[in-house]
């Protein structure tokens, strides 16, 4: 059975607190896991969330700040240590390759694991499988920043009163499937477009072209919303979004369900992110995030 999930593993920002551990995020994408900005604590978060190395086939990060990268010597050595037996692979910005090679090289241990380096310096695709095309969009934070972006294909749903309608029944339903037509019935004409869906990770940015890009039509954004709205200025001068910034850009990008993280430690009532972006407009889903919470993808309309 399919599981489409977020697993939240630590929602701080820089400075963990005593309820927040820093970064962590693993989607679960059917049979894959993505794991996106381990920071410090991120091998113990996963134990405690029940997330295995074996459930990991990629990690993507976006910078490299350590509250977003400094998990990633205790994962890659896990991975090792546990044997994994699939190729794993890394994405992050290559203009942070000597970064990446410290912390994969950062005391001694075996390598028993394929990790495949795959370094972003551009907007545009990083990986097409069959269930998904992962992209990366560049974002604007005091380091070069990248966000990530999942669709899936789109499919068809076929609709039952139109294929009895043509008495199409049986095998030749997969069959119109697959040729795309049956005797001169097109397969337009008994089924419709199923929307693939769309997930998206925004980390440390300002407002950019990059953040819109990435929300646009977005099932599930997780979005960092650092700062609430009367710390702007903070905000814009370290590179991040407030809450009302974010749920405006999720408004309009028509997302689904939104999830706010990587909290300041400035502030003890999370509760006043949810009140912000409710006030900034957004209608949709809206989770503000908590360690060891488990968020699932929307179910399509």
């Amino acid at each position: 059975m399919s599981v489409r999930e977020l697993v939240i593993l630590g929602t701080a920002s820089q400075v963990p607190t005593r309820h927040r551990n820093h970064n962590g995020y693993l989607l679960r994408w059917d049979g894959e896991g993505i794991l996106f900005d381990p920071g410090e604590g991120t091998q113990r978060q996963m134990l405690r969330a029940g997330v295995a190395a074996h459930d990991l086939n990629r990690i993507c990060v976006t910078h490299f700040h350590g509250d977003h990268s400094l998990g990633l010597a205790g994962v890659i050595q896990r991975i090792n240590l546990d044997r994994v037996p699939h190729e794993v692979t890394a994405h992050y910005p290559r203009s942070g390759q000597r970064f990446f090679d410290r912390l994969r090289y950062a005391t001694a241990y075996r390598e028993t694991v394929t990790l495949t380096e795959a370094p972003v310096d551009t907007d545009g695709a990083l990986a097409r499988t069959p269930g998904y095309t992962l992209d990366a969009r560049r974002l604007s934070h005091p380091v070069e920043s990248y966000g990530y972006r999942l669709t899936e294909p789109d499919g068809r749903r076929m609709l039952p009163d139109r294929l009895a309608a043509h008495g199409i029944k049986g095998p030749d339903v997969g069959r119109i499937q697959r040729e795309g037509v049956l005797n001169g019935v097109p397969l337009d004409e008994v089924s419709e477009v199923r929307r693939g869906q769309r997930f998206a990770f925004v980390m440390d940015t300002r407002l950019c072209d990059g953040v819109h890009a990435l929300a646009e039509g977005c099932d599930l954004l997780v979005i960092e919303s650092t700062f609430l709205d009367e710390d702007e200025a903070l905000a814009v001068e370290h590179g991040h979004l407030t809450a009302g910034q974010a749920a405006r850009a999720a408004r309009d990008a028509g997302v689904r369900h939104l999830v706010l993280t990587h909290f300041s430690q400035r502030y003890s009532e999370p509760e006043e992110f949810e009140r912000q972006a409710r006030a900034a407009g957004y209608e949709g889903e809206l989770t503000v995030a908590r360690d060891l919470l488990r968020v699932p993808v929307p179910k399509r309309r």
